[in-house]
């Protein structure tokens, strides 16, 4: 069972950069609304991150109990990413003594990506995960770090967990990523989830420079269009569901994307081989964990409980995705597919653009130090992610047969609250 992790933070003041920003200013439910020390969102008592629950159940003793919709990134709860949804509901439930309830929407039911803004600002929703990559003219600030992402080391463990702690920092670190989010009328919990790297999926093996000459390659997103173009291959725009068929008529060669939805969709009986980066990969479709109008009136000690929470939401994220990934190698084998790194000259090529289109991209969006502040990030996680344990134990091929059963990250999700969001904790 997930827990919240009970060590203790002495959480350090907000940067003055942030000051400016309501969400940010001590409580966060005071976005789009009344700020001032009467108002509903921070009525009431908080309580300290690691107090008793006999301590968190005295904080939330006069307080009505609440139901929040929750939707989290999977499709039903018996798929691959249901954890994602019932670890955090259960975060919630067992820390508020059962005085939030959290129902959770399975499968966009309620908003779609491209609706869940908007049905979060107005209050049909209360958390979603989101993907503000789906919408880069609108979060301009965050599609740069996650463009960026295409820069940072890939490998199929430590890297990718690096990569996310260090998204979730450089996003806090960015104001203008906060005020996307702020200018919707929307709380950011974890301003960035990058998940997992992006590796090609084929009716055929795809690795020479050769191979992606002439291609059709489905991408989620523009800045993943132009790298496949820079390689000689054609993007493809086309929703997910409709991209199996589309590899079984042979309409598109390749899906370009994470391989965890690849397993639930079944992808490789279509598509078996697998084409991983080594060093640079592709830019992310990165999502957010975000809250909207109810969570920003609820009394400050419920904010502090779903605030915790995030802890789990990211270790929970990291098993789900790395998890799927031995899965993906084991049912690209089935099928009689192949898990192959890219050829040395697609891999630099695919680098030598990336840092190209990382850059461009910061600086038409007004973030210009985004890489930069990534790259730091990403250097420091990529060293406490070693000092924790967490390692690569074998090639990407081998996975299903290294990869450690139960494996979980916990003690990640903690240090990066501790480090890392500690300081923006509602108070």
């Amino acid at each position: 069972m997930k827990r919240i992790p009970t060590a203790a933070i002495r959480p350090t003041q907000v940067a003055a950069m942030f000051a400016s920003l309501a969400l940010l200013a001590g409580c966060a439910g005071s976005v789009g609304g009344d700020s001032s020390s009467d108002s509903k969102a921070s009525a009431g008592a908080g309580f300290a991150y690691d107090a008793s629950q006999d301590e968190i159940d005295k904080a939330l003793a006069d307080l009505d109990p609440v139901t929040l919709k929750f939707q989290p990134s999977s499709m039903s709860e018996k798929s691959i990413l249901a954890p994602n949804g019932l670890d955090v509901k259960k975060a919630i439930e067992e820390r508020s003594g059962g005085k939030i309830t959290v129902d959770i929407v399975w499968g966009q039911a309620i908003a779609s990506y491209a609706d869940v803004d908007d049905a979060l600002a107005d209050g049909r929703v209360d958390l979603a995960f989101t993907l503000p990559s789906y919408t880069p003219a609108e979060y301009p600030a965050f599609d740069a770090l996650g463009t960026a992402m295409s820069t940072l080391p890939s490998s199929p463990v430590a890297s990718d967990l690096a990569a996310n702690a260090a998204g979730v920092q450089a996003a806090w670190e960015t104001p203008e990523v906060l005020a996307e989010f702020g200018d919707k009328k929307l709380v950011p919990l974890i301003p960035m989830l990058a998940a997992g790297g992006y590796s090609t999926m084929c009716s055929k093996p795809m690795g020479s420079a050769e191979d992606w000459k002439g291609k059709q390659i489905r991408v989620g997103s523009a800045a993943a269009g132009k790298q496949v173009t820079d390689l000689g291959a054609t993007p493809v725009s086309l929703s997910f569901p409709e991209t199996y068929e589309a590899l079984q008529r042979g309409t598109v060669d390749c899906d370009l994307g994470q391989l965890a939805p690849n397993v639930e969709a079944g992808t490789f009986e279509v598509a078996p081989h697998i084409g991983v980066a080594a060093d640079a990969g592709i830019a992310r479709s990165a999502g957010a964990v975000t809250a909207g109008k109810k969570y920003s009136e609820l009394p400050v000690a419920y904010q502090q409980v779903i605030f915790d929470s995030m802890s789990t939401t990211f270790s929970t994220m990291m098993e789900v995705v790395i998890g799927a990934k031995a899965k993906a190698v084991k049912e690209a084998k089935a099928n009689d597919g192949s898990v192959e790194p890219f050829d040395d000259d697609v891999q630099k090529q695919m680098a030598t653009y990336a840092k190209m289109l990382s850059d461009k991209t910061a600086k038409k969006a007004g973030v210009p130090d985004a890489p930069s502040t990534l790259k730091t990030a990403g250097t420091d996680w990529q060293k406490s992610v070693t000092e924790l344990g967490y390692e690569d134990k074998g090639d990407f091929a081998d996975l299903d047969q290294w990869y450690p059963e139960g494996a979980n990250y916990d003690e990640l999700g903690t240090q990066l609250f501790e480090k890392v969001m500690a300081e923006h904790r509602p108070e």
